[in-house]
């Protein structure tokens, strides 16, 4: 979130510790692009804060963090937005000591506030074949564009950043595989459905409509826009009017669902979790976990039917 107008800017010296923070970032963690700019906003936001009641990142102790940390309750920003700026707030602090910028840490004895389960959105498997039928139904160029980010989405279940950026030409030597780059500049190999694979040859027939006067690309979706190739905002905005031809709630449908759907379907079919922790691409089995709630309904269908108390 956007620092608030009621903030006033980051003092120089602070600007500079958050700059030294985020060139480390980008230069030893291999950070996104995306996840420099949320470190950015949450930290300025910090120094924002504290400039505002005299103090600097420099000099904050535990209890000016404590009272920046009521501040975003008080502003009931979501549990999990706190959290983040915690961890935010946490890391920047733990270089700065590292760094030999600051003698002491004084954001360890923080208590990030708990973020409540919620499970994710998702679509059946009947709604995604509703929308790549409305999608197909589509005969022009940008139809084919379509069909071929929805198939490739739903078959490797990628998140979005990673579909939209992939290179030109991105398939393995064996052809069966995608070459995709993940968080942190991990690689890793996503399998290709034969749809998918279909609807990729599909859309390289028709690659060629979308370069700027011809000239070439190395992405696999270009686009004149600044960006060189497919925005996030563009692919969503073309993802909900699809969604509306398809008979479905727009506000239900995303790129992040289509990942959401590849990941419960792939679970409620039997595959495992370590299995599927590798084809999303977390590094921590934690984060896939939030899919049990589909191994849960399974079981509890199990029992339901096979059970002979269920049964009687």
């Amino acid at each position: 979130m956007p620092r608030g107008t009621d903030l006033p800017a980051p003092r120089p010296d602070d600007a500079r510790l958050i700059e030294l923070f985020l060139d480390m970032m980008t230069a030893e963690r291999n950070a996104a692009a995306n996840t420099i700019a949320a470190y950015r906003r949450d930290l300025d936001g910090l120094a924002g804060w504290l400039a505002g009641r005299g103090r600097a990142i420099a000099d904050a102790d535990t209890e000016a963090l404590r009272a920046w940390l009521g501040h975003l309750s008080r502003q009931g920003l979501a549990a999990a937005t706190q959290a983040r700026r915690t961890s935010s707030a946490r890391r920047l602090y733990a270089f700065l000591l590292a760094e030999g910028l600051r003698a002491d840490n004084p954001a360890l004895a923080l208590d990030a506030p708990k973020r409540g389960r919620s499970l994710p959105k998702t679509l059946s498997v009947e709604e995604i074949g509703r929308l790549i039928a409305a999608a197909r139904a589509r005969r022009d160029h940008r139809g084919v564009r379509l069909i071929c980010l929805i198939e490739i989405l739903y078959a490797a279940g990628l998140r979005v950043s990673e579909l939209l950026t992939l290179p030109h030409p991105t398939l393995s030597g064996d052809g069966r595989f995608l070459m995709v780059r993940g968080k942190g500049g991990k690689e890793r190999l996503a399998p290709m459905s034969p749809e998918a694979l279909a609807a990729l040859a599909d859309y390289l027939a028709v690659r060629a409509r979308f370069l700027t006067g011809g000239r070439p690309s190395d992405w696999l979706f270009p686009s004149r826009g600044a960006a060189g190739h497919l925005t996030r905002q563009h692919f969503a905005l073309e993802l909900k009017k699809l969604a509306g031809t398809a008979g479905i709630r727009p506000a239900r449908v995303s790129p992040h669902v289509l990942r959401h759907a590849f990941a419960s379907h792939l679970l409620a079919g039997g595959a495992d979790l370590r299995s599927l922790q590798k084809l999303l691409g977390h590094a921590d089995i934690s984060t896939t976990q939030i899919y049990t709630h589909v191994q849960d309904e399974r079981l509890t269908d199990l029992v339901r039917g096979a059970h002979p108390l269920a049964r009687r």
